[in-house]
C-alpha cells in the first residue's frame, strides 16, 4: 500500500492533513505516458500562449487558497508569498509573451549558393521542444521554483509537457497550483495531462530514469541533486539535467568600502543573510571584509543589525536540526568567533548570527573547508583579510556559485584607483551573476537575467530564470534542400507566421 502524503506545519512540526498518497512505479509510468501522448497539444504557438496566460490569471484567482496553504506549510507569511505568487503569475506571462514573439526557435535560412567555398546546399534550422519534462521542486520557493514556477512555465513554453515531483514540505499548495494548471490546460482546449504531479521519493527517482522523461529541471541540495543528475547520466539514453545544487554567494568587501561606508554595508549584509530567514538560494553566506579599523565597523554595523533579528522558523525540522548541527561543527574550529551565535531560537525556530575567521585559516584548507560550503539558515561567515593577497588566495579556493558581488568605494567604481577590475575579473569565473554594490537577494525575472552558475551552483550552463531559460528545453534541427511543400511553417521562405529570422547569416527587416 502506498505510504501517505502529509502537509506538516513547520511551526509546530505537527501534521496538518493528509493531501496525497506517494505515486508508485506504475503510477508514474501512467503520468508520464500520458503526458508524452499530449505532447502534440502544444505544437501551436498561439495555444502555448494562451495556456500561459489562462495559468497565470486561474493562479490568481486562487490567490487566497494559494497563500494559505504555502503559509500553513512554509511559515514564509501572507506578505512574502503574496509577493511570490505575483513573480510566479508575471513569469507564466513573460514566457507567453516570449512565445508570440517567436524569437526563441531561432530560425535560420541560408538559400543555396554554388560560390561559397565549399558549396552552400539550401539550410534551415530551428529549435523543436525535447518532449515531457521532469522538474523537481524547490523547498525555499512553494510557487515561484515549483508546481507552476519557472521550471514548468519555460517548459511548456518550449512545447514540453511537464511532470512535477512536488516538494515533500508543501504537497498540499502543490496540489492546489496543479488543479489551477491542469484547469487552464482544459479552459483552452489541450489535455490536463500536459501538467501533472506526483509525490513520494521513490517516484521522483523512477521519474528520472523513465525512457520517455527527455529532460529534467530541480532546485535543492547538492546531495539530492547529484544522485538524480547521475541517474539522468547513467540511462541507456542520458537526458540533460539542469540542476541548481548549493552556492556560498561570496562578498568582497573593499577597504576603502569599508572606510566609506562600512555602516551601510553592515546594515545591508544583515537583511539580505537573514531574508527569509537565510532560506534564499542567493544568500550571502561568506563575506572578505578587511582586519583593522574599517573592517571592525562594518561587523559592528552587523552586530547592531543581526542581534535585532527575531527568530524564525524553518522551512521544515529536518533544514532546523541541520543549520544547528552545522553552526554546532563550524563554531568549534580554531580561530572562529560568533559575536552573534546563531542556532537553535527554542523548539521550533533558529536564531540568526554570524562567524568570523582569519582568511588565513582559509588559505590553509584542513577542517576549516566548512566554512566554504553553504549552511542553509540565517547564518553567514566573515573571513578577515590583511592583504589583497589573502583576498586572492581564498576566491581561488572557492567552489563554483550562483552569484559574487564585490563592495566599492565610489572611486573606486570609478575606475579612478584600487583594484575593482581585478577583483571582478576574479570573482567573474566563480558565478553565473557578478554584482557590484548590491546584494544577491532577489533575482529580477527579466531578459538579461542568469540564474546559474559553475558546479556545484548548477550542473549546466543555462539559467532557471529569465527568457532565456526556454532554450534548456529545445534542440536544433536542420532540413537540407527539402521542397517547400514538405518544410514545417516556420521554415518557409513566405514566413507565414510572421517569425524573426536570419536569412543568409542577416536578420530579416521585418514591416
Amino acid at each position: 500500500m502506498s505510504a501517505p502524503v502529509w502537509s506538516v506545519d513547520p511551526r509546530t512540526g505537527k501534521q496538518r492533513e493528509q493531501v496525497a498518497v506517494e505515486a508508485t512505479a506504475e503510477e508514474v509510468d501512467r503520468v508520464v505516458r500520458a503526458a508524452h501522448a499530449a505532447r502534440g497539444s502544444l505544437a501551436d504557438r498561439a495555444v502555448r500562449a494562451a495556456l500561459l496566460r489562462t495559468a497565470a490569471d486561474l493562479l490568481d484567482e486562487a490567490r487566497d487558497q494559494l497563500v494559505e496553504a504555502a503559509d500553513a506549510e512554509t511559515a514564509l507569511g501572507p506578505a512574502r508569498l503574496t509577493g511570490e505568487l505575483a513573480r510566479t503569475t508575471y513569469q507564466l506571462r513573460s514566457f507567453a509573451a516570449i512565445v508570440d514573439e517567436g524569437a526563441f526557435l531561432d530560425v535560420r535560412i541560408d538559400h543555396a549558393d554554388a560560390t561559397q567555398t565549399p558549396p552552400w546546399p539550401d539550410l534551415r534550422r530551428y529549435k523543436l521542444p525535447l518532449g515531457v519534462v521532469a522538474v523537481y521542486a524547490a523547498s525555499n520557493f512553494p510557487l515561484a521554483f515549483s508546481v507552476p514556477g519557472g521550471d514548468t512555465a519555460s517548459a511548456l513554453a518550449a512545447g514540453c509537457p511537464v511532470v512535477v515531483k512536488a516538494h515533500p514540505d508543501h504537497p498540499a499548495t502543490s496540489e492546489v497550483a496543479a488543479s489551477a494548471l491542469r484547469r487552464a490546460a482544459e479552459r483552452v482546449g489541450v489535455p490536463a495531462d500536459v501538467i501533472a504531479v506526483v509525490h513520494g521519493f521513490d517516484a521522483g527517482l523512477e521519474l528520472v530514469k523513465h525512457p520517455l522523461i527527455a529532460a529534467a529541471g530541480f532546485t535543492g541540495s547538492v546531495r539530492g541533486g547529484r544522485a538524480l543528475h547521475d541517474a539522468a547520466a547513467s540511462r541507456p539514453v542520458p537526458i540533460p539535467f539542469h540542476g541548481e545544487l548549493g552556492s556560498l554567494n561570496p562578498v568582497v568587501v573593499t577597504e576603502a568600502a569599508a572606510s566609506e561606508r562600512g555602516d551601510q554595508i553592515g546594515a545591508g549584509l544583515a537583511g539580505s543573510m537573514t531574508l527569509g530567514v537565510g532560506q534564499f538560494c542567493t544568500k550571502p553566506g561568506f563575506v572578505l571584509a578587511p582586519a583593522g579599523p574599517a573592517g571592525d565597523g562594518l561587523l559592528k554595523s552587523l552586530t547592531d543589525a543581526v542581534s535585532n533579528t527575531d527568530a524564525g522558523v524553518l522551512l521544515d525540522h529536518r533544514m532546523r536540526d541541520n543549520f544547528v548541527a552545522g553552526i554546532k561543527e563550524r563554531v568549534e574550529l580554531a580561530d572562529v568567533e560568533a559575536p552573534v551565535t546563531p542556532g537553535s531560537g527554542g523548539e521550533h525556530t533558529v536564531s540568526a548570527g554570524f562567524l568570523t575567521v582569519p582568511a588565513r585559516r582559509l588559505v590553509e584548507g584542513g577542517p576549516h573547508d566548512v566554512l566554504l560550503e553553504e549552511c542553509f539558515g540565517p547564518v553567514t561567515v566573515v573571513a578577515r583579510y590583511e592583504d589583497d593577497d589573502e583576498i586572492s588566495a581564498v576566491l581561488g579556493r572557492l567552489p563554483g556559485n550562483l552569484t559574487a558581488t564585490v563592495h566599492l568605494s565610489a572611486a573606486e567604481g570609478e575606475g579612478t584607483e584600487g583594484r575593482a577590475g581585478e577583483l571582478i575579473a576574479e570573482l567573474t569565473p566563480l558565478a553565473g551573476r557578478v554584482l557590484v554594490n548590491g546584494w544577491p537577494t532577489g533575482v529580477a525575472v527579466a531578459p538579461a537575467q542568469h540564474h546559474g552558475g559553475p558546479y556545484p551552483a548548477t550542473t549546466s550552463t543555462s539559467t532557471s530564470v529569465g527568457g532565456t531559460a526556454v532554450e534548456r528545453w529545445l534542440r536544433p534541427v536542420a532540413y537540407q534542400d527539402t521542397p517547400a511543400a514538405l518544410l514545417p511553417p516556420e521554415l518557409r521562405d513566405e514566413n507565414p507566421l510572421e517569425l524573426p529570422r536570419r536569412i543568409n547569416g542577416v536578420r530579416e527587416q521585418r514591416g
